[in-house]
């Protein structure tokens, strides 16, 4: 295989270019309610996160596995941890922290623990720095075997389930939580150690032998998540009969019943959600897998977003604040349709203009 694996530039092209849309569009009327967030059920909006993270777990393991051999084991993780502890930063700068504050006394009366509670509750936990801090969390287990970051995925999940039971899905829908809030890593580790499995995989078996085992996987941890959200119906209120009583909606379906912490769910970052989602990313890798690195094929523009993520994530937002102002939530198709291709190409041309000058950001 090249120095580079198409399929996976490919895939996190296609994820750039979904997030582009989504978080474009989502905010208009006239768009149907699958391209939104609803933190009811798993949109196709909501598949997009998980498909990011299942690209940092594929390059991760690839990265620290290649400087454990240049570098050695020590000079590698450390070069790892300051990656995501610089991620976590970025993070933070972009979306800020909770609370604002009109004087001293309104402050300092808050006291450290004050400070450090209200100002970490909801908006710094979101795309990049929760990729950083589950980075870091996984870190310890990325080397490993197969075997044990299943393990440690299975564990994490039951650890998220069993703190969502107690107190945290109950805190985290009062405050309004984004993406799982501080817990979410426990279960953002799904997505992206099956993606760092996904790269063994490939490396191991090669990419035509390895589309059958993603597809096979990947459709039976959908599976699995969706068995999952089931849950709801096996302990909620009794409704239907025969089989209709044992099953909620499926994916990408909203839910009839009310939701709970077995709901696919990505403002609760559920286990039923992440599970799925996981399994969603290797289906969708399979064909990437099919169609770059066994047919040879792939598409330029899809490469120059997949090349530069950091760089597109930070440049599509500045480009939406441009653009979004000319876009009423209550525009026609016509008009959103014209609107998003403006941000689009705009974002598209800054990251084409970065790529020929061979400007990356890397952390």
């Amino acid at each position: 295989m090249s120095a580079r694996i198409v399929s996976m530039d490919q895939f996190r092209g296609y994820t750039m270019a979904g997030m582009f849309l989504v978080n474009f569009i989502g905010s208009f009327a006239v768009v149907p309610a699958v391209f939104k967030h609803h933190n009811t059920y798993c949109s196709y909006a909501d598949t997009i996160m998980p498909q990011f993270f299942f690209a940092v777990g594929f390059a991760f393991r690839l990265v620290l596995l290649r400087n454990r051999e240049t570098l050695g084991a020590a000079a590698a993780y450390r070069k790892a941890v300051r990656r995501c502890l610089g991620l976590i930063l970025v993070g933070l700068v972009v979306y800020h922290l909770d609370g604002r504050y009109r004087t001293w006394a309104e402050l300092s009366d808050l006291g450290w623990w004050g400070f450090l509670e209200k100002s970490f509750r909801r908006d710094p936990f979101q795309a990049l720095v929760h990729i950083g801090v589950t980075s870091l969390f996984i870190l310890p287990v990325l080397a490993a075997s197969i075997r044990a970051r299943v393990v440690f995925m299975a564990a994490s999940g039951l650890a998220h389930l069993g703190l969502s039971a107690w107190f945290w899905y109950d805190w985290l829908q009062a405050n309004r939580v984004i993406d799982g809030g501080a817990l979410g890593f426990l279960t953002w580790s799904i997505p992206t150690l099956t993606g760092s499995i996904a790269y063994d995989v490939l490396q191991r078996d090669g990419p035509a032998k390895s589309v059958g085992a993603f597809l096979r996987w990947g459709a039976l941890l959908c599976v699995l998540g969706y068995a999952l959200s089931c849950l709801n119906a096996v302990f909620g209120p009794a409704r239907g009969t025969g089989l209709s009583a044992w099953l909620v909606e499926p994916p990408f379906f909203p839910p009839a019943r009310p939701v709970d912490l077995w709901t696919m769910s990505q403002r609760s970052g559920s286990i039923s959600y992440l599970w799925f989602s996981a399994g969603l990313s290797l289906l969708v890798y399979a064909a990437f897998v099919w169609w770059c690195d066994v047919r040879g094929r792939s598409w330029p523009w899809l490469g120059i977003l997949g090349l530069n993520p950091l760089a597109g994530y930070l440049i599509h937002l500045w480009v939406a604040d441009a653009v979004k102002p000319f876009g009423p939530k209550d525009s026609p198709v016509w008009w959103v349709a014209v609107v998003f291709s403006i941000y689009f190409g705009l974002t598209y041309l800054f990251l084409r203009a970065l790529d020929r000058q061979k400007i990356y950001l890397r952390m």
